[in-house]
């Protein structure tokens, strides 16, 4: 089996074609589900956030599961595919695995550090908990990733600053309305996490008003107050355009939540500034607003126009340096639990080997006691044990080697074990230049990637 990811992310699309990529209503699980039924995929895993849709999954086949990938996310997205895989990008096994600690360690986000994405990453997890599409492998891959991405944010200093795609806006923000957002009156539209932290950043920013709008007003309400502010009802938002200066959206619904008539008709009889942030993908408002007098529209596009060099130098090298030797770590535990059961069978066998000689030396020495049968029994038990002990360490030593798996090969031929035995155990066990998907899909079957030679580095898409 081999680790997959295929993914797009505002590094290598535009924020107009992410918007159409959002899996909103169920569209993660879904797409983990729909996976499944692919012959190449044995376990998914999807990553959907405001910036990124990434699918991690333990394949048989490197070729097929790309193309399966590809063509599922086209069909549940409604992006079709050709003008999908020029954006897509491919990572496996090791290259898979540094991928997703960056990821999780905020090293790969549009703001350098932000912390957000771990409960992104968390979601993502609990979600393929749920629907029962992770398995053993792609839940040690993300707890692994979450407690990276905790231990870097922990160890370094690249979010001393709180960086976050949120507060990043919120300061693009205060610039256009004159500097700060002191004495502000404010509108919140969503009560999820980014909507939640936006409030909280307003409140510390010493807004005047906060007003939170939300599908679910109970939600809405208790957001408000917690950050000393009042709730209204979502259809109450174009009315209250008059008497705000800044409007935040993210509510992750499929419609728009401000139409550029609306903003018009609500500013008809004010000439003073509007600042609308829109975080939403897709986008809660119509970019057209923009263009109106006054009104200044910020979306996630503004937001990756901000430098990433935030972070101080040194702690993003310490962060990197951090993910390098986690993933050694997580790549030789995976390497040597696929040896696992050929070592288990090793000693499986091995005690085959002893217990026929008991027999026999029962059968020769009828007479001998219990005691010193018992005896017997223990010495050769602990001779054969010490004969394995370091050919077994040393084994799961090498499974990371490149040749690691010829290792195990001649293993199991020289002890003759038995190849059923070791499948029901792996079964149980289981219970830089990267291609373009473009490449992938219009080259020829590649099989399994077991064959390739390169760690997984095959380059960006």
């Amino acid at each position: 089996m081999t680790l997959l990811v295929v993914g797009v992310s505002h590094r290598t699309a535009p924020v107009a074609l992410l918007d159409r990529l959002a899996l909103v209503d169920g569209g993660s699980e879904q797409l983990a589900g729909d996976l499944l039924v692919s012959p190449h995929v044995a376990e998914t895993l999807v990553l959907s956030t405001c910036n990124r849709v990434e699918v991690y999954a333990e394949v048989s086949r490197f070729h097929g599961a790309v193309v399966d990938v590809t063509e599922t996310l086209s069909k549940t997205t409604g992006v079709p595919r050709d003008e999908l895989t020029p954006h897509l990008y491919v990572r496996y096994d090791d290259r898979a695995v540094q991928h997703l600690f960056e990821v999780a360690s905020g090293l790969d986000s549009m703001v350098l550090g932000e912390q957000q994405i771990l409960g992104q990453v968390r979601s993502a997890l609990r979600s393929a908990q749920e629907g029962a599409t992770a398995g053993r492998s792609l839940n040690d891959l993300a707890q692994a990733a979450l407690r990276v991405g905790k231990r870097v944010h922990h160890d370094t200093g690249i979010d001393h600053a709180g960086a976050s795609v949120v507060s990043v806006a919120l300061g693009l923000a205060a610039a256009a309305l004159g500097g700060t957002l002191e004495g502000r009156r404010t509108l919140v539209v969503g009560a999820g996490a980014m909507s939640s932290l936006a409030a909280t950043l307003l409140s510390r920013a010493g807004a005047t008003e906060i007003v939170v709008a939300n599908r679910t007003f109970t939600n809405g309400e208790r957001l408000a107050t917690a950050v000393g502010g009042r709730a209204v009802e979502l259809g109450q938002v174009p009315a209250l355009l008059h008497d705000v200066d800044l409007v935040v959206s993210c509510t992750g619904s499929t419609g728009l939540v401000l139409t550029t008539d609306e903003v018009r008709a609500a500013r008809e009889s004010t000439s003073e500034t509007l600042v609308v942030v829109d975080l939403a993908l897709p986008h809660d408002t119509e970019e057209s607003i923009a263009g109106l007098p006054g009104v200044t529209r910020l979306d996630l596009a503004a937001v990756a126009s901000v430098p990433e060099a935030a972070a101080p130098e040194g702690d993003v090298a310490l962060a990197r340096s951090i993910v390098a030797e986690e993933v050694r770590a997580h790549v030789s535990a995976r390497a040597a639990q696929r040896v696992e059961p050929i070592v288990v069978s090793l000693r499986a066998h091995a005690e085959q080997v002893v217990e026929a000689e008991l027999q026999r030396l029962r059968m020769r020495l009828p007479d001998l006691d219990d005691d010193a049968a018992d005896e017997v029994a223990r010495s050769l038990r602990r001779a054969v044990s010490t004969l394995l002990h370091t050919p077994t360490v040393r084994m799961k030593e090498l499974a990371t080697d490149p040749d690691g798996t010829r290792y195990a090969t001649a293993l199991h031929r020289l002890f003759d074990l038995d190849p059923e035995a070791i499948e029901a155990l792996s079964a149980a066990n289981d219970a830089g230049a990267d291609p373009t998907v473009a490449q992938l899909l219009h080259g020829g079957e590649q099989g399994s990637i077991g064959s390739a030679t390169d760690n997984g580095t095959r380059g960006t898409a």
